[in-house]
């Protein structure tokens, strides 16, 4: 959903603590970012912790893994563009250079050649569905695996690497979690040796758990110390391993289990850091229905080409996974991989080494072997080498392995890793001088196992580069003219995600430490160092300002004793801001520059994507990395057939205001509402210096009004209102009474504040539907009529009227909408949205919202949100007590989130059902997810076009395990239409595919704010639309006497 880390950020998935239990989980605040901030401000004497650098490991037969940080926000500009900042060129450079360097260059300089790879994306572990063939079990699915060939981004003879922390063992990546994600739920890979690594905490050793072995225990009877000034604060402790997921796990209860399931535990182990992209859950095998087969019929019949490529020969040998362990521990993953590559004879040809885990096509004569090498100290250091697991070239872990080979490739073809994706910054980066931007192409990848064939999936995705820094924003702010507080510039800081190029990460700022400067200290290798002298000695970076204070980001996840690791504490001129400022996106020349490189046409994504793979076959160096693994992929890209459904009919049954088209903007003007509401009495709030613009605005109104058939009449005027909010409230509330239908208020500006204040108080302490404008936008006249059309559509809705209706076939049927809101930048309470339909023709509807614990995605109280849904509906509908059929459309839930979800949500509404006496239901729910790489282009006349609005596809690139099909809903006027997926998670009906799609397809035609198809069901974008509102400006739990209207569009 909008509005969040995607896809993340504070975890979206962040599942309760007693997420098996079904008990109500209760937020706890202890948990949330500001607690922590304020707890760490409490500690005294923090420690300053510079972020290491990524640093690739050396030697011909390895592949490289490198530790990903998920951004929590990467602000997406149109056309799906990622925003980061531009690094600044140091000034030595820049006075030499006879002009400026482009981004490209500059990056680089900074890089080298080409970054490692990220953990790849792993595939579903799940039980085959019946008749349905699956990849074996994930035992222990192997955690990517480093890479060798990869050079440093810079050497540094003068800067010797650091000693091991022997002391501190650093755990192993999870091997059962292997691909990249947030921060939080990816293990940190171990300090590499050409980056110097800081100092241990004695005190506070970490355990090093192996794959296959349970971890040691923590040391749970001594608390982690507080950081302090003769400690070295950690960005990112080392995440412990854990054993693969439970087998067969993650099937929702039967509806005789549901209490029964509700208060038992579950036995299998909730990890805080577990991989929230590809632990999944096998859906279809309850399906019974489905099993066989989940195809639709209807429709046209239409030819498509998607961006699938087939992976076309598989190995013809077994895959050896091995844990290795390091006695004395070794932190280096360089130096772990050096003392272990001197065992080339015994390993084989072909092996991979990752720090931690070691993939061989050579199997060992004995399960554990234990070999000897020694350090250029002389230091002798035990090899444990344990078989973990044997991998077939068709099997589900082994598609984590494919992912990671794939990384390599394009790291041989001198793409750069940024984050979790590559780019091409030699070539390809779009330089925009004028807007003080740049444009970087680049691919996100993934190869999974879909219905008949294991393919790669890849896109075009940009990166819009900025060039300030935090540091230039801060200074900005104190050369302003008016006193600026530090408050002030921590409320435009907050939350900020920050790009730090000399180690290539990306961080969010969770608070400002102004008693710290770079002169501060901290313990190194024994001995006290400071900021600058450490980015001088590490990363010869040289820092300029010595009175910047420092910036602090906090770890997402626990660590494996359940204890956050220590802050990073970051320097502000070496942090790149990244996203676009509201008013960069209300400036048209920056927009409209991004919009024109980002949005690629069909025809030209396509090619981008062909050119991909054709370099893939020409490329020596690649051909020769897949000749050795015995892999290769198809040429062209996947040919697939869709079908395209009829377009719907809305208000039929009625000649004059029937309308049969997928955008219908002109149409609504020509016909009067289907149910309009008389707008009789109503507050018209503005300003003195805003009543010219108040006079334009009744006049349209009135205009607009006749023309839908609204009964109109004047509004009642209140035009001394003063700018500060607390006197504008106070007025408000004097004018307010039972019998006002509507405010509308005519705002001098945008000011956030003023408008969180005014929806606060008319949602929550005088339920009133509200409508803000604001006054600079009447001005536009050549918008002006289309603004005050939606304006008078809003508010129709928003006092119980209705725009339009379509048939649906199913007359006692409730269709629901579930979707969560998370304040990324302030870390405020998420809000969970909950909207059901109360009438078949589905224009009447009920919401209802709460707040709960910061970043949690699954709800508490579904059981209590479906209960008064249903009584609602028992109240509108006398004749049908409850609804027969129930469809439920759950949005904001990834793959990862997924079986967390059919185990904790699904049961609470199973309760609720079955709690009505003799009442015998059909339900149905469907999760909703948007944010997908697949695309489809259909062919016209030679050329390739976004396929038309209803097209369904429910072919070769569906997952087996899963009930699920796309739809494109939309229309897409510039761009590549990006398609919506469904997965049926629960169904007792009988109801054939055709008639589940067909009915998801009319649902987004019914969304009231927009006067066309809409890409998600109606339900899903009203539950967005609410939690949205609650989150970002009410935050409080709304009114229930607003529940039966739209108040929230």
């Amino acid at each position: 959903m909008r509005g969040r880390a995607r896809k993340g950020g504070m975890a979206r998935g962040r599942p309760p603590r007693e997420a098996q239990s079904g008990a109500p989980v209760e937020g706890q605040q202890c948990d949330t970012r500001r607690f922590r901030y304020r707890q760490w401000q409490r500690t005294p004497e923090p420690a300053p912790e510079p972020a290491p650098e990524p640093v690739p490991v050396s030697g011909p037969t390895t592949i490289p893994a490198v530790e990903v940080t998920q951004a929590a926000t990467l602000t997406q500009a149109q056309g799906g563009a990622e925003t980061l900042t531009l690094p600044s060129p140091p000034p030595a450079a820049a006075a030499a250079a006879a002009r400026a360097l482009t981004w490209s260059e500059r990056v680089a300089q900074s890089l080298g050649r080409a970054r490692t790879p990220a953990q790849a994306r792993a595939p579903i572990r799940m039980p085959p569905p019946t008749g349905v063939s699956a990849p074996a079990p994930r035992a222990s699915t192997p955690a990517p695996a480093p890479r060798a060939s990869t050079p440093a981004p810079a050497p540094r003879a003068s800067t010797p690497a650091p000693a091991p922390r022997a002391s501190t063992p650093a755990p192993a990546p999870r091997a059962s979690t292997p691909a990249p994600a947030p921060r939080a739920s990816t293990p940190a890979p171990a300090p590499r040796a050409s980056t110097p690594a800081p100092a241990p905490r004695a005190s506070t050793p970490a355990p090093a758990p192996r794959a296959s072995t349970p971890a040691p225990a923590p040391r749970a009877s001594t608390p982690a110390p507080a950081p302090r000034a003769s400690e070295l604060v950690r960005h990112e402790e080392p995440r412990g391993a854990e054993g693969g997921a439970e087998e067969g796990a993650s099937a929702f209860p039967e509806e005789s289990q549901v209490s029964a399931r509700s208060k038992e535990p579950s036995q299998k182990k909730q990890s805080s850091r577990k991989n929230l992209h590809d632990i999944g859950v096998n859906t279809r095998e309850k399906l019974h229905h489905f099993i066989e087969c989940k195809r639709g019929t209807s429709g046209t019949v239409v030819h498509l080409k998607t961006n699938h490529f087939r992976l076309t020969s598989l190995p013809q040998w077994a895959l050896y996974q091995y844990h290795v362990d390091f006695n004395p521990q070794m932190d280096s993953k360089r130096l772990r991989s050096v003392l272990l590559d001197t065992h080339k004879q015994l390993l084989g040809k072909r092996y991979s080494f990752d720090g931690t885990i070691l993939f061989s096509c050579h199997k060992l004569q004995k399960k554990v072997t234990e070999v000897f090498s020694q350090t250029h100290s002389g230091e002798n250091v035990r090899i444990t080498i344990t078989l973990t697991n044997e991998l077939l070239p068709n099997s589900s872990a082994c598609l984590q392995f494919y992912n990671i080979i794939f990384k390599r490739l394009l790291n041989i073809m001198k793409l750069v890793q940024i984050g979790r994706n590559f780019y091409d910054i030699y070539n390809g980066t779009e330089d925009l001088r004028d807007l003080g931007l740049s444009i970087c192409p680049g691919f996100i990848t993934s190869i999974l196992q879909y219905e008949n064939d294991i393919m790669l999936c890849t896109d075009v995705i940009h990166k819009v580069v900025r060039n300030d820094t935090v540091l230039d924003l801060i200074r900005k702010f104190q050369r302003s003219p008016r006193p600026t507080s530090r408050e002030e510039i921590w409320k435009e800081i907050a939350g900020q995600i920050v790009y730090t190029k000399h180690n290539n990460r990306t961080y969010r700022v969770d608070g400002i430490d102004w008693n710290q400067t770079p002169q501060s200290t901290f313990k190194k290798d024994g001995s006290d160092i400071s900021f600058l002298d450490y980015y001088r000695k590490q990363y010869r970076t040289r820092i300029t300002d010595l009175e910047q204070p420092v910036l602090v980001s906090l770890p997402k996840r626990k660590k494996a004793d359940g204890i956050y690791p220590s802050p990073a504490l970051l320097m502000p001129e070496l942090c790149n801001l990244t996203g676009l400022t509201r008013s960069m996106r209300r400036n048209y020349r920056i927009t409209k520059g991004i919009a024109n490189c980002t949005r690629l046409s069909p025809e030209r994504r396509h090619s981008e994507l062909g050119k991909l793979i054709d370099n893939i076959h020409r490329n020596a160096d690649v051909q020769r990395e897949l000749q050795e693994w015995g892999l290769d992929f198809e040429k062209q890209s996947l040919s697939l057939t869709g079908r395209v459904l009829p377009v719907q009919k809305l208000n039929e049954g009625s000649r004059d205001t029937s309308i049969q088209c997928t955008e219908w903007s002109k149409e609504i003007k020509r016909i009067q509402l289907n149910n309009p509401k008389p707008l009789t009495n109503w507050l018209l709030v503005y300003n003195k210096e805003n009543s010219s613009q108040a006079k334009l605005l009744k006049k349209e109104l009135y205009l607009t009004a006749q023309e839908l058939g609204i009964n109109w009449e004047e509004p009642i005027p209140i035009s001394d209102v003063p700018y500060e909010i607390n006197k504008y409230l106070e007025i408000l509330k004097e004018k307010l009474t039972k019998q006002i239908q509507i405010v509308v208020c005519l705002l001098p500006n945008n000011k956030k504040e003023k408008y969180d204040a005014i929806k606060r108080l008319l949602c929550v302490d005088f339920p009133i539907p509200s409508q803000c404008i604001v006054a600079e936008t009447l001005n536009k006249r050549h918008i002006l009529m289309a603004v005050v059309t939606k304006l008078v559509l809003q508010m129709n809705c928003k006092m119980g009227g209705h725009l339009w209706k379509i048939s649906i076939p199913f007359k006692d049927a409730m269709f629901i909408g579930i979707d969560c809101y998370h304040d990324i930048s302030s870390g405020h309470d998420s809000a969970a949205g909950f909207v059901a339909s109360l009438d078949a023709s589905l224009t009447k509807w009920y919401s209802h919202c709460a707040l709960q614990k910061a970043g949690q995605e699954l709800l508490d109280d579904l059981c209590v949100f479906l209960e008064t849904a249903l009584k609602a509906w028992k109240k509108n509908n006398k004749q049908s007590t409850l609804p027969k059929f129930i469809f439920v459309y759950r949005d904001g839930i990834g793959d990862g989130q997924l079986e967390t979800m059919v185990n904790y949500e699904i049961p609470q509404m199973l309760t609720c059902l079955n709690s009505f006496p003799n009442y015998s239901y059909k339900l149905v729910i469907i999760v909703v997810k948007k944010r997908v790489n697949t695309r489809f282009f259909a062919e016209k006349n030679g050329n390739l076009i976004n396929p038309k609005a209803g097209t369904v596809i429910d072919v070769e690139v569906t997952r087996p395990e899963w009930y699920d099909f796309f739809i494109i809903s939309q229309s897409a006027k510039a761009g590549s239409v990006t398609p919506t997926h469904y997965n049926v998670v629960f169904d007792n009906t009988n109801l054939k595919p055709d008639q589940i799609q067909c009915l998801t397809y009319k649902l987004c035609y019914m969304y009231y704010n927009w006067t066309g198809v809409i890409r998600v069901p109606a339900p899903c974008q009203y539950a967005h639309k609410l939690a949205f509102l609650v989150g970002q400006n009410v935050r409080k739990t709304p009114s229930q006497d607003l529940s039966d209207r739209l108040y929230f569009l």
